[in-house]
């Protein structure tokens, strides 16, 4: 699943998401034409496994996205076997 672009203000990227045992949600973050961003590319996306209401997501253990801050991006969900509910940057 792939956003539409969005401006953000904040620090990190929280989920609501609901894995399954072998499930997982990866977060890779695109500009607003849908290239991924150096950093942020799937590949780089920490694999998130569980049931959590406000989980970070992260790329090569780092969760700061204030340097994407107050810019157009688009945001892809990878998922397998998950259910993600919501998602919130916060301070």
């Amino acid at each position: 699943m792939t956003t539409k672009p969005l401006v953000f203000e904040g620090n990190t990227l929280q989920l609501n998401t609901d894995t399954s045992a072998g499930g997982i949600v990866q977060v890779e973050i695109q500009d607003e034409s849908g290239r991924p961003l150096e950093g942020f590319k799937a590949t780089d996306a920490d694999e998130i496994n569980g049931n959590y209401l406000k989980v970070p997501a992260s790329w090569n253990g780092r969760s700061d996205v204030s340097a994407l801050a107050g810019q157009p991006v688009r945001l892809r969900f990878v998922m397998r076997d998950a259910h993600l509910y919501s998602f919130q940057f916060n301070p």
